[in-house]
């Protein structure tokens, strides 16, 4: 069935933000795979997203303005930033059990040593562009001095987790476009519910498979027998080529005339993007539990196409929004955990959800002209429906 979801409404600030837009939000209608009779496994959540995932918030701040011609430092701009709450803005005892992975290095996300180290994550995931982390990075440390509650004898600090992934094919990536009000914005409007997808927050300029990239979800929900449990993942995907792309194991990018916006590149720059992956579960699992959580969502990038490509970076991190004592300083905790023996069907869950979130993203992305008037065009939803149909693949 298809839901509503939020479409953008590009507002300009001229007394905060110059010629730069951020946006609002707007209920319209969006198809997702499903919709579209794609076939994947799996039980989705009532929204098929990480809010699924009791708690999770997500927020975005989409950055489009400008056209033709590059002129560094005034655009035209195709970014933006995205939050990702484990328990919500509001909420002061915000850690969580976390573990990251990286599958390819040529990437970044901040924070990532204290993350391995101490098996706790703090505040926000935030995602943007390559150069846009730092200024995300300060923003989130000014956002949460604000806002949290700290005690006067507390020797506050905080290493945010920031990533990102490289949107100069579209973006004028060295204007520096994203600034402390856009993160701010992306915090303060995070919320539950349905999730926008596409061509938004730091998803905006992306390219993924050979086509239109960004932002998608996905989520599955366990059954009583294997514990009930909710898994849901977010990512912002930037990655692949259109020759290896398959969707429901088929190898729809060959049968889809047109060159990758990348064609031109020699080797391996082809296959020059990105993917940051997000995954949340509401099952009681320990940060060496999480980390093989994470690793797994390498499988479900292979089903959508992915070789990890060496000028990739493919990066997961993974945090369970259960044990919420996790982080007490002043007492021993008594924790859950699930056996590892009991761990396949989230295993299962967060290849499924990664896989079906990578296409939900392409599917929601509409076409896009950037700097120099390069362009990334969507994937066709006709010729999708038709290939996965010759195949027998479709649902009816």
């Amino acid at each position: 069935m298809r839901r509503f979801l939020h479409s953008l409404i590009i507002v300009c600030v001229a007394a905060l933000l110059g010629s730069t837009c951020f946006a609002q939000e707007k209920s319209a209608a969006k198809p997702r795979a499903r919709d579209l009779g794609v076939p994947f496994d799996g039980t989705p959540g009532p929204l098929n997203a990480i809010t699924d995932v009791a708690g999770v918030t997500v927020g975005h701040t989409t950055l489009i303005s400008g056209e033709g011609k590059l002129e560094v430092g005034k655009g035209p701009v195709r970014t933006g930033v995205t939050a990702v709450f484990p328990r919500g803005k509001d909420v002061d005892d915000a850690e969580v059990f976390a573990g990251w992975w990286s599958l390819n290095g040529n990437g970044e996300m901040t924070g990532t040593t204290w993350v391995e180290e101490s098996g706790i994550l703090n505040g926000p995931v935030m995602i943007t562009n390559t150069h846009s982390v730092g200024v995300v990075r300060d923003a989130v440390i000014q956002w949460t001095v604000a806002h949290r509650k700290v005690g006067p004898d507390d020797d506050w600090w905080s290493l945010p987790v920031v990533a990102e992934t490289w949107d100069g094919w579209l973006n004028d990536i060295n204007g520096f476009h994203v600034k402390p009000e856009h993160v701010f914005h992306a915090i303060d409007s995070s919320q539950g519910g349905p999730v926008e997808e596409g061509a938004v927050g730091g998803g905006t300029g992306m390219i993924c498979n050979g086509f239109k990239g960004g932002i998608g979800t996905s989520s599955r929900k366990l059954s009583v027998k294997d514990g009930g449990y909710t898994v849901g993942v977010l990512v912002q995907c930037n990655f692949g080529s259109r020759e290896n792309l398959r969707v429901a194991g088929i190898p729809v990018g060959r049968e889809i005339p047109g060159e990758d916006p990348y064609g031109f590149a020699p080797g391996d720059m082809a296959e020059r993007g990105s993917i940051i992956v997000i995954v949340a579960t509401d099952a009681p699992l320990l940060p060496h539990q999480l980390k093989r959580l994470a690793r797994r969502v390498s499988l479900g990038l292979g089903r959508d196409g992915s070789i990890s490509g060496n000028s990739s970076g493919d990066i997961f991190i993974a945090f369970s929004t259960a044990n919420s004592a996790a982080a007490a300083v002043d007492h021993t905790v008594d924790l859950k955990m699930v056996p590892n023996d009991l761990l396949n069907p989230i295993f299962k869950a967060t290849v499924e959800a990664t896989e079906e979130s990578v296409i939900n993203a392409m599917i929601a992305a509409h076409s896009m002209t950037g700097i120099d008037n390069h362009h990334a065009s969507a994937l066709p939803h006709d010729q999708l429906r038709a290939i996965l149909k010759k195949y027998n693949r479709l649902n009816q």
